[in-house]
């Protein structure tokens, strides 16, 4: 299996860095990574009523703003001043990558201090699904510091790391011990919070494989259980609503229900799971060869959630990068190490090619002549091919949605002058498969999953992640 590394950073896109992406680049897309919490003109103490009591009112730190207005594109620094929300979220062999960066990503737009530390002796980890997480920090730096929030991602054997972690465990005690804000989802909740003594007396959720471990009266079968400062959730299908629990708790019901429309959960709910048109098998007769292309700006939450459903369903899953080095920097600052470059994975057939979205990752991902060849001949071969959030528009570019229904993120929606359908999470036509991104990016897998290996394979997996799935 094929291993995909991540290497997380504690702060959004840096443009200082060197292989930070130029603001000129960042054109392609209208929707905004600047933390939720620092677009609003007042305070966070001024709009939020339901702050924790021991936590201090304070604004996310200064990050990229990269939404178009019609005079320049501009970073708000109106509550820089005041200091971030602090969230630690720990990391350890076989933690679970969807929860990791999911709620990294998540708490990261709406302005929270993010701190990624590892439990094992080097910072370099290989999460359960095989993609390899590189931490900020080690935890033993993290002894002496004060957070708002501890969250600890579940899967295993990644649980029962973090439970074996006498450091961590003295943290999230004292988390505990001062009514500070603390949570744990799928495997974590059991393996490693109740060992700790940490749920006593406090209603508790977790994956369902480990209910059976949890004290019978104090057990709650539900997505998400809040229970004082604790927060409990079920697993990587539910990663969304955990994570944007817990910025409700930070940050305040107003900053939550923003990050939850930029994510585009609203629409995750509410709209059909997939339409298709012109349906035809994709039936293969070998274990699917996939190759998903990244690049500087791509959106780490769909490259980490294509990949890792892709492989829990035993697809052989590429990741190549189009830039001149194989590590990329995400829109949220994940940096990602591709298993390869572009120009490698080339010389290999794939049987489907998907593009992620991403602010500048799109944009980057057309200039790939590369990539561009590459999907040019799997259209001629009629092969299939997809993209997600605001890479539907790379192949409308391309001429690769020609007489052909997509849909997108509603940002780049108009730039689809083929019949667009607004309404589905995912569309799905001949061989070409598109999705709106983001929280619709389970959908999306699931959808590949089930056209590939049908919708037994594909319910397997849903119920793995707790994820509900359904044909329509």
């Amino acid at each position: 299996m094929k291993s995909l590394q991540l290497l997380v950073s504690p702060h959004p896109l840096n443009l200082s860095s060197p292989m930070a992406v130029s603001a000129s680049n960042l054109h392609f897309s209208t929707f905004a990574i600047m933390p939720i919490a620092q677009q609003r003109k007042t305070p966070i103490s001024k709009r939020s009523s339901k702050l924790t009591k021991t936590l201090s009112p304070t604004p996310p730190p200064t990050a990229i703003s990269t939404t178009e207005t019609s005079t320049s594109t501009t970073t708000t620094t109106a509550t820089s001043s005041l200091s971030p929300k602090k969230v630690l979220v720990p990391i350890g062999f076989g933690t679970e990558e969807m929860e990791a960066v999911i709620l990294v990503d998540v708490l990261r737009r709406a302005g929270a201090e993010v701190t990624v530390a590892s439990v094992e002796r080097q910072l370099e980890i290989e999460a359960s699904g095989g993609i390899r997480l590189v931490a900020d920090t080690s935890i033993s730096t993290c002894s002496d510091e004060i957070f708002d929030l501890v969250a600890l991602p579940g899967g295993m054997p990644g649980s029962a790391r973090l439970r074996d972690c006498k450091v961590l465990r003295e943290i999230t005690s004292k988390q505990a011990e001062g009514k500070r804000l603390y949570g744990a989802i799928c495997a974590a909740p059991a393996v490693t919070l109740l060992p700790w003594g940490l749920i006593r007396r406090k209603q508790t959720t977790c994956h369902p494989a480990f209910m059976d471990k949890l004290p019978h009266f104090w057990a709650v079968k539900s997505n998400i259980q809040v229970s004082g400062e604790l927060t409990t959730s079920r697993g990587p299908g539910t990663s969304f609503e955990f994570a944007v629990t817990l910025v409700d708790q930070l940050f305040g019901e107003s900053v939550a229900k923003e990050v939850g429309e930029l994510l585009l959960m609203k629409t995750a709910l509410d709209n059909p799971r997939k339409e298709e048109f012109n349906e035809v098998e994709w039936a293969i007769g070998h274990n699917p060869h996939v190759l998903i292309p990244v690049a500087n700006g791509s959106e780490e939450i769909e490259v980490v959630t294509i990949v890792d459903i892709l492989r829990r369903a035993k697809v052989d899953v590429v990741v190549a990068s189009v830039e001149k080095s194989t590590q990329i920097l995400a829109s949220q600052g994940t940096k990602i190490v591709a298993d390869k470059s572009i120009d490698s994975a080339s010389e290999s057939i794939y049987d489907l090619i998907i593009l992620p979205g991403g602010i500048a990752g799109a944009e980057r991902l057309h200039r790939s002549k590369v990539l561009k060849k590459l999907l040019k001949e799997q259209e001629s071969a009629g092969r299939a091919y997809g993209a997600i959030c605001s890479s539907p528009a790379v192949l409308h570019k391309q001429g690769l949605l020609k007489d052909r229904r997509a849909t997108a993120h509603p940002s780049v929606m108009s730039k689809l002058t083929n019949e667009v359908v607004d309404g589905a999470r995912v569309v799905i036509d001949g061989k070409i498969i598109t999705s709106k991104g983001l929280a619709t990016a389970t959908d999306f897998a699931l959808a590949i999953v089930s056209k590939v290996f049908g919708h037994a394979r594909a319910r397997s997996v849903a119920e793995g992640l707790v994820f509900e799935y359904t044909r329509s």
